[in-house]
């Protein structure tokens, strides 16, 4: 169902109708403008369908030839951090290697499919450059993977962001490049 003022999918609950928040908590500032210029236009492209917003924490500075103790403390800190961020009432998906492989409209299906079960809030979160803590991991609802190719965090976000904006181009029966 759509409110026609704005144009935002809209879902049932206590019955009144409510919009879909998706946060997207990730480690680190992005410091390259062509990140950030995708960044900012998949976030305008999406205001017309849920309320967004980007939650970064600080990283932590990895030493080269860090010790596996070095980087389990180091996303340990970073899972810290994450952790303060993540809501009680969200579903959480956790992006991971080993996580469930989805095709982008079965995303649309499983984000829409959520909406239709009264969940409001969605956090997706990204790890920094040595991926998500156990802790992490283990408080999410789902963990996801794109690919079992390894990707630069940043660069994840710009294709997190371009496959839910795709997911509300399929959920509103809108055109999309298959």
């Amino acid at each position: 169902m759509k409110d026609l003022i704005t144009a935002k999918p809209l879902y049932l609950q206590n019955e009144r109708f409510i919009t879909m928040k998706i946060d997207i908590c990730c480690v680190g500032k992005i410091k390259e403008k062509f990140f950030r210029d995708a960044i900012d236009e998949y976030s305008k492209r999406l205001s017309r369908y849920i309320k967004l917003e980007i939650i970064e924490v600080a990283d932590e500075k990895t030493p080269e030839n860090a010790s596996d103790v070095v980087e389990a403390q180091i996303k340990e800190k970073e899972g810290s951090r994450l952790l303060s961020k993540i809501k009680d009432d969200a579903y959480v998906i956790s992006l991971a290697i080993d996580g469930k492989n989805y095709s982008s409209t079965e995303l649309a299906d499983h984000i829409n499919g959520l909406g239709l079960k009264s969940i409001s809030h969605i956090q997706f979160v990204i790890g920094g450059s040595l991926g998500l803590s156990p802790e992490v991991l283990k408080r999410a609802d789902m963990k996801l993977s794109f690919s079992k190719m390894t990707f630069p965090h940043q660069l994840m976000r710009v294709i997190l962001l371009e496959q839910i904006y795709r997911s509300y181009r399929i959920i509103n029966n809108e055109p999309y490049h298959k």
